[in-house]
């Protein structure tokens, strides 16, 4: 008879899978040549609830979806969230590879510093940290204003009318303070509340798909709907392009812009059991189903929106609530709609903001970031980056003030998001395609592409190579200074701002990760 110990400890047991992922854990950990710092209270299903409300797929392509229509149209959309969604498919598996070969909250700058030939990748990992921080920095900045005024545009919306008793004044500064508002939630979940947050990550998931569900069907069911000419074959070329094929490449901004944050799980790696198996299976698990609930939530908007250009001219300044007026012939529901997805970016907000907080941790970690040793702490008793938190929300707060003179400089400040992050994925698997040329240098992992693996990932490069040109168009031809996209200033300035410093003191202060790992494991 078999006693307690040897039952616990059989194979195949659910003990001995626990002692064996953490194993895993500390191995990786050791090659990488880092100390466990941070709790690994994360399993498969928070992290997926944490990444699915992260990227917000079909609530970004509502809130998002202006961009599209005026590049593209309704038949636009459609071909470019399908060729967007294959080229950064094979992007995000890229990466799952890369993130099961090397799972640390680092992520692309490790990988860039580890994968690099040696005579750049002390430089470029550092260019590369740098990018991803700030970045992540501008997300979360991005996504507190865009909660602020989609509350203001609801408040447009419910008191627009002298019979309402009261007529909604849009203000600025009324922006800014709901922005801070919404980062001072976010700290709280991800201070006070750090310990419950994979709990509340499994129902977020839920709440989701649920919420997804919630939004589509009334739709449906009340709203007169396109034809399928109107979806399938109407293109839009409102941004004065010289062709139609040009207008639909700009319009690309908006899908990719649902996509952005694959990376997410992996810089909460370190805090997630058996990292190098679950990261890579939760980062495509949550692009196909994201994915797939994006461009079903497309095809119903395009069918119910109405007409487009009573969309575009929305006073909310949001065309997805106008088009839910139009579809429902309420404003009530309209509203109520929409507090669904307003929920959910809050939701996304606490993600983004444990994301932010994780990557300054790491890069801080390698003495790369002033107060270094500050941003780097640990509370014992949270075991969360508390100083890393704070800070990414000072600076928020920081940023939502310059709105309050102009929108359209904090914009340009939001706008480094995309570019930025795009960026760091262009240098990562870039670099890991020079070093699978040698397969004696990659280390071995627990997901991998196998004999596909080398194509797949000249796929991708190529693709966020060429759409990262797109990224820097204005949405219209005719610009002006509010209406420019300042993106390419922006990355360009951190991009010089990175290497001063680089040669100001990182060069001699940065502790690259490829001198810590490990090679022979």
């Amino acid at each position: 008879m078999l006693t307690s110990s040897a039952v616990a400890q059989a194979p195949g047991s659910k003990e001995m899978r626990v002692i064996e992922n953490s194993t895993q854990d500390e191995l990786d950990m050791q090659r990488l040549g880092k100390q466990q710092q941070l709790k690994r209270n994360f399993r498969f299903v928070s992290l997926l609830g944490f990444t699915c409300t992260l990227m917000a797929t079909w609530e970004s392509v509502l809130l998002t979806n202006s961009y599209g229509l005026i590049n593209g149209g309704r038949a636009g959309m459609v071909y470019v969230y399908i060729g967007s969604f294959v080229g950064f498919f094979a992007s995000v598996v890229s990466l799952a590879e890369i993130a099961s070969r090397a799972p640390t909250a680092g992520g692309q700058y490790h990988w860039v510093s580890e994968f690099a030939p040696p005579s750049c990748q002390r430089f470029l990992s550092y260019i590369t940290g740098w990018l991803s921080v700030l970045g992540w920095q501008a997300a979360f900045a991005s996504i507190c204003f865009l909660c602020g005024t989609l509350i203001q545009g609801l408040l447009v919306t419910v008191y627009s009318e002298p019979a309402a008793g009261y007529v909604y004044s849009y203000e600025r500064w009324h922006g800014t303070l709901l922005t801070v508002a919404i980062a001072v939630v976010a700290a709280i979940f991800n201070t006070w509340g750090a310990r419950w947050l994979p709990s509340l990550e499994r129902v977020l998931l839920f709440i989701h798909i649920f919420g997804f569900f919630a939004v589509l069907v009334p739709l449906w069911v009340k709203a007169d709907r396109a034809s399928d000419n109107e979806v399938f074959r109407t293109f839009t070329n409102s941004g004065g392009w010289p062709s139609m094929g040009l207008a639909c490449l700009v319009g690309q901004l908006s899908p990719i812009f649902s996509f952005t944050g694959p990376d997410a799980a992996t810089h909460m790696a370190e805090e997630i059991r058996d990292a190098s198996r679950v990261v890579p299976w939760c980062m495509i698990s949550t692009a196909l189903i994201n994915g797939a609930l994006g461009f079903v939530m497309l095809i119903t908007y395009l069918y119910t929106m109405g007409d487009i250009e009573s969309a575009l001219e929305a006073p909310s300044g949001f065309a997805f609530i106008t088009a839910f007026q139009n579809a429902t012939g309420s404003s009530a529901t309209a509203v109520g709609l929409a507090c669904i997805i307003l929920v959910l970016e809050v939701c996304s907000a606490i993600s983004i903001l444990a994301t932010t907080s994780r990557q300054i941790f790491a890069f801080a970690r390698d003495r790369a970031l002033p107060f270094s040793r500050v941003l780097a702490y640990v509370h014992p008793q949270s075991n969360t980056p508390i100083w890393s938190v704070l800070f990414t929300v000072f600076v928020t707060v920081l940023l939502s003030l310059i709105n309050i003179g102009s929108t359209a400089a904090f914009n340009a400040i939001a706008s480094l998001t995309v570019a930025s992050l795009l960026t760091t994925y262009i240098f990562a698997i870039g670099c890991f395609v020079i070093a699978r040329r040698n397969s004696g240098m990659l280390p071995p992992a627990r997901f991998s592409l196998g004999a596909y693996g080398a194509a797949i990932n000249l796929f991708s490069l190529a693709y966020l190579s060429f759409f990262v040109i797109f990224i820097f168009f204005p949405t219209t031809r005719e610009v002006t200074p509010s209406s420019m996209n300042w993106s390419v200033l922006m990355v360009g300035a951190v991009i010089l701002f990175a290497t001063f410093q680089y040669a100001l003191c990182g060069r001699t202060v940065y502790q690259a990760p490829a001198a810590l790992v490990q090679k022979d494991r």
